[in-house]
């Protein structure tokens, strides 16, 4: 069983890259792939944990990976990128960027929350969470533990929900520079969670045709909102666009309760190991490519 989309304290999960690691071999993962949001920061603890734990015996392979947002229309679409390079100097530039951006829209969301009487600061949100990429999660939490609001689902529908006060757009980088910086770095670009973005049959193969034009190599079919029937319909998309097949919890920690490394929602899902082939052999192919 593998898990080719996880998130840690480096951005909006809750675990460290090493604890993630450790609950990994707890769980029975051969794989997983941590995926924070825009930084590869993570990378070098959960590698240097697996490889003091493959040393007491126990095995589990961690593979560099990341999550980027990118802008489409009116929305932001995620692109994984599986088997990166951490220390690429173009991958690295252009998530540099992107926290910044990050950074921007934060400042801009702090400051409706104190027109609003709530005397929250970046600067304070930082030093609660260093080494983070600071997202919407952590102004919840910040809420929730100064007990503005009751539940972490209540800060968002209150305050930082698309349609709420303190809601601030990023300016998100395109999904053809998003996909051409996980190409960069040796990477294999994948659409995250499809069928997130509620767009309609006819609009999701239009932005598939755009996007495998630019170079995305993959597509997770295998996701924990996913039923047996979402399921199928990712599958087929994969099959039409000649995609390579992947599969991920999404997993946050306590950002997202009952949501389980490697198996999902309730334990709903099961990501099989075989998928692990026909991605390296890509990879693979691409370094040989490079050459």
């Amino acid at each position: 069983m593998i898990d080719l989309h996880v998130h840690s304290n480096h951005s909006d999960g809750t675990l460290s890259p090493r604890e993630l690691t450790e609950l990994a071999i707890t769980t029975g993962l051969s794989a997983f792939a941590l995926t924070d949001h825009d930084t590869v920061s993570g990378i070098a603890e959960a590698k240097a944990a697996a490889a003091s734990f493959s040393a007491a015996g126990q095995s589990v392979t961690v593979i560099s990976g990341t999550e980027i947002s990118a802008a489409y229309k009116e929305k932001d679409i995620h692109i994984l990128g599986l088997w990166i390079d951490e220390t690429n100097p173009v991958l690295l530039k252009g998530l540099e960027d992107a926290v910044a951006e990050r950074g921007r829209r934060n400042e801009a969301m702090a400051e409706r929350f104190r027109a609003l009487g709530i005397p929250l600061t970046l600067e304070e949100l930082r030093l609660e969470n260093p080494d983070t990429v600071i997202t919407r999660a952590h102004f919840a939490k910040y809420l929730l533990e100064r007990n503005y609001v009751k539940t972490r689902e209540d800060a968002f529908s209150r305050y930082l929900a698309y349609d709420a006060p303190c809601f601030v757009p990023r300016a998100y980088m395109q999904p053809e520079q998003a996909i051409s910086l996980i190409l960069a770095a040796g990477g294999i670009p994948v659409l995250a969670h499809p069928l997130l973005y509620k767009l309609k049959p006819e609009e999701l193969h239009t932005l598939l045709e755009r996007l495998t034009a630019a170079g995305l190599k993959g597509l997770e079919v295998f996701y924990s909102s996913n039923t047996s029937f979402d399921e199928s319909i990712v599958y087929g998309l994969a099959n039409r666009f000649g995609l390579l097949m992947t599969g991920g919890s999404d997993f946050h920690g306590t950002n997202k309760p009952n949501l389980f490394l490697g198996t999902g929602r309730n334990h709903n899902l099961n990501i099989p190991d075989s998928l692990l082939k026909p991605l390296i052999a890509e990879v693979t192919q691409q370094g040989e490519t490079k050459r």
